[in-house]
């Protein structure tokens, strides 16, 4: 799982999570919305309503918060009408992009982002130009403390998970997409409800970054796309080196 946990430490660098908090809550909330119109409201009976559920208040999002994105996305008429939308492209370094967007007016996102990719050294790419550089694959996420990595290892593969990874703050489960959600509904028993359960994509041909310029270049640019109101993830297939990512963050251990 080097590829994935390469990213997100990449996201985790000092400060990048600060600069976007602000609009933690509206995206975990246009989630909660899409989760609940596409299933049941109920997130006993809706399992991607519960990670998303989950999720929030993962990041104390307000029970209130939460009702309401769950009413909004039960409303058939009422309010915003959200859609999933994958935008592609090449940032700074030539390092492969997928954007996943959740908007209501596609033709506000994709100028928006055709802008910042113009304004910041990326190239706008067309579906499907940057997707072969990855791989489709289920994606799951429980907090460290409900189990030891031995036992959830050994529960993880039994359920049909292909890579498990307990290295870090959380066990990260990788499976097929087809198996995504018999492994999450045997696990979830195990365990409890996911924090993340999701389709993913993980990079299966990556892009050295081995200068810090070219390397804050492309924090910077992925940070500007994050504080898009209608961009939900940023995927990448940059592999910045050790050394580079500690220039970096000089003051983190």
């Amino acid at each position: 799982m080097s590829g994935h946990s390469q990213f997100k430490n990449i996201m985790h660098r000092k400060g990048a999570q600060d600069k976007i908090r602000g609009k933690v809550f509206s995206k975990l909330a246009r989630e909660i919305t899409i989760a609940a119109k596409q299933g049941l409201p109920d997130p006993a009976s809706n399992p991607r309503l519960r990670s998303a559920i989950q999720a929030a208040r993962a990041e104390n999002m307000p029970k209130d918060n939460i009702d309401r994105a769950i009413a909004k996305g039960n409303q058939s008429t009422d309010g915003a009408n959200y859609e999933e939308i994958r935008y592609e492209g090449f940032a700074p370094g030539n390092v492969a992009v997928i954007i996943e967007a959740l908007t209501d007016n596609r033709a506000r996102t994709a100028p928006a982002l055709r802008s910042i990719f113009s304004k910041r050294g990326g190239t706008f790419g067309e579906t499907g130009s940057v997707t072969f550089n990855f791989e489709r694959i289920g994606y799951l996420e429980f907090p460290k403390e409900v189990a030891t990595p031995d036992a959830f290892f050994e529960k993880a593969l039994e359920a049909g998970a292909q890579d498990v990874n307990s290295d870090g703050d959380v066990h990260e489960v990788v499976c097929t997409p087809d198996d995504l959600n018999s492994v999450r509904d045997i696990l979830e028993k195990a365990f409890g409800t996911p924090t993340v359960a999701r389709l993913d994509w993980k990079p299966i041909v990556t892009t050295p970054i081995t200068d810090v310029e070219t390397a804050k270049k492309l924090m910077d640019f992925i940070d500007i796309l994050n504080e898009d109101d209608d961009v939900q993830r940023v995927i990448t297939n940059a592999d910045i080196a050790d050394d580079v990512l500690a220039q970096l963050n000089p003051d983190e251990d």
